[in-house]
C-alpha cells in the first residue's frame, strides 16, 4: 500500500510540474476569443480569431501619406521626358505624383537612383524595366482581376510597404533542404517544419506545382466511391499545404471559405471561396505571365536557389489579414494605377517586355456549372440568406 502511494504522488508530481511548465512555454491562445457565425446556423461556419493577435497584425499596418492630386491637364510625360513607355499617358504632373509616391512606397532609403540611373534617367537598367513591368502586371490586376480585389484594387505599396523586395516572397526549391533519395527514397519535402505550411509536416513547398503551373487544386472527389484516376495522396498533401499557407496568410482558419460538414459543396461554401478561387489563378497569372519572364533581368544575387526570379504567393499582399493593408482603398487615391495604358508605346524604346495575351478567366468555378437563366417571362428563383445567386440551389 505505502509503495502505491509513492508511485501515485511521483506521477502526480511530474504532471503538475509538467503543466506547469507547459502552462508558461505552451504556444496557446488564452480567452476571450472572438467568433463570428458567417453561414447558416448548424453548419459550422464560424469564424474564430484571437482579438489580440489581430489587434497586433493591425497595429503592424503603417499607410503612408498621400501625395496631393495632380492636375490632369498639360501636356503628356511622353511629350516631356524620354522613353516613357507605361505611364506616358499621365499628364506631366500625374507622372511627377506618381514617382514621388512609388518612391516612398518602394525605395524610400535608395531613392530615385534605385530604378534610375542618375546620369541618364531615360536609360533601361535593370530595375527600371521590372518596375515598368511591375507597373503593368499592377494595372492587370486592378481591371482583370476584380472577381478577387474588387474596388480597392492594389497599389506597389501593397506588396512592397517601403521594402525593395516585399517581405513575402517565395523560390523554388527555397527550403534549402533536397529531398532525400537512396535507400531512404524521395520525402516529398516533408516532416520537416517550415513556415510556409506552420511548422506542420506537410510538404515545405505548397507553391511551385500549384501557383506557379496550371494544376488543379480539387482533391476531394466527386464520387462515393473511390477510383483509381483520383488524385493521389501527395497531390492531396500539397493541397493541404496550399490550403495552410492561405489560412496562415489571412489570419482565418478553414471556415472562412469552407463548409466544415461539406468541404467540397459550392452551395454550402461562404462567398470568400470564390474570391480566394479567382485568387489562385490571378496569382499563377502574375507569376507566369509577368514576374518569370524577367528572370534574365533579375541580378544574379536577386534570384533563387534554382535560378528562378522571386515570385508572389497570398502572404505577400495579406500578410496575417483578410483583407490586405486592412483594407484600406489606396487606389482609390491613386487612380493612375488602374487608367495608365498597358502596353508600351509604339517606338519609344526596344527594350520594353510586350504584354503576353491572357487566358480568360471564368466567373464560375470550374468543374461546376454556371446556372441557367430563367425565362423571360418568369421571376427568379429567391436568393437563400447569405448566400451569392450564383451559388443558389
Amino acid at each position: 500500500m505505502r509503495l502505491l502511494f509513492k508511485v501515485g504522488l511521483t506521477v502526480t508530481v511530474i504532471f503538475l510540474l509538467f503543466s506547469t511548465v507547459g502552462l508558461f512555454i505552451a504556444d496557446w491562445e488564452r480567452p476571450p476569443m472572438e467568433q463570428e457565425q458567417l453561414g447558416f446556423r448548424g453548419t459550422g461556419i464560424v469564424q474564430i480569431t484571437n482579438p489580440r493577435l489581430k489587434a497586433e497584425t493591425a497595429g503592424n499596418v503603417v499607410l503612408p501619406e498621400v501625395v496631393d492630386a495632380a492636375d490632369a491637364a498639360g501636356p503628356r510625360a511622353r511629350q516631356v521626358y524620354q522613353n516613357v513607355q507605361v505611364l506616358g499617358d499621365l499628364s506631366e504632373g500625374q507622372f511627377l505624383r506618381l514617382m514621388t509616391a512609388i518612391t516612398e512606397w518602394v525605395s524610400p532609403e535608395q531613392g530615385c537612383n534605385y530604378c534610375h540611373n542618375p546620369e541618364n534617367l531615360a536609360e533601361d537598367v535593370p530595375t527600371k524595366i521590372i518596375s515598368r513591368r511591375m507597373f503593368q502586371m499592377t494595372k492587370a490586376v486592378n481591371q482583370n482581376w476584380t472577381n478577387h480585389v474588387g474596388q480597392t484594387g492594389v497599389t506597389c505599396y501593397t506588396c512592397h510597404r517601403g521594402q525593395p523586395v516585399p517581405g513575402e516572397i517565395w523560390f523554388r526549391g527555397s527550403s534549402g533542404q533536397p529531398p532525400m533519395g537512396g535507400l531512404v527514397g524521395y520525402d516529398g519535402g516533408q516532416n520537416k517544419p517550415g513556415e510556409n505550411v506552420n511548422l506542420s509536416s506537410l510538404p515545405l513547398d505548397p507553391f511551385s506545382e500549384q501557383l506557379d503551373s496550371p494544376e488543379e487544386v480539387r482533391v476531394v472527389g466527386t464520387t462515393p466511391l473511390p477510383v483509381r484516376q483520383g488524385p493521389s495522396i501527395m497531390k492531396t498533401e500539397y493541397t493541404y499545404a496550399l490550403m495552410m499557407h492561405m489560412s496562415q496568410s489571412l489570419g482565418v482558419n478553414c471556415v472562412y471559405c469552407h463548409n466544415s460538414r461539406a468541404f467540397a459543396a459550392w452551395d454550402q461554401s461562404s462567398p470568400t471561396r470564390q474570391v480566394a478561387w479567382h485568387a489562385i489563378r490571378m496569382i499563377r497569372e502574375l507569376n507566369q505571365s509577368y514576374i518569370n519572364p524577367l528572370t534574365p533581368i533579375f541580378a544574379k544575387d536577386k534570384l533563387g536557389p534554382l535560378g528562378d526570379a522571386p515570385k508572389t504567393n497570398c502572404g505577400t499582399c495579406h500578410r496575417g489579414q483578410a483583407k490586405p493593408l486592412g483594407g484600406a482603398p489606396m487606389l482609390r487615391d491613386y487612380p493612375e494605377l488602374n487608367a495608365t495604358i498597358l502596353t508600351p508605346v509604339a517606338g519609344a524604346g526596344p527594350t520594353a517586355p510586350v504584354e503576353e495575351p491572357r487566358r480568360p478567366v471564368p466567373d464560375t468555378p470550374v468543374g461546376r456549372l454556371a446556372p441557367a437563366a430563367p425565362p423571360a417571362d418568369t421571376p427568379p428563383p429567391a436568393q437563400e440568406p447569405g448566400r451569392p445567386p450564383s451559388q443558389t440551389r
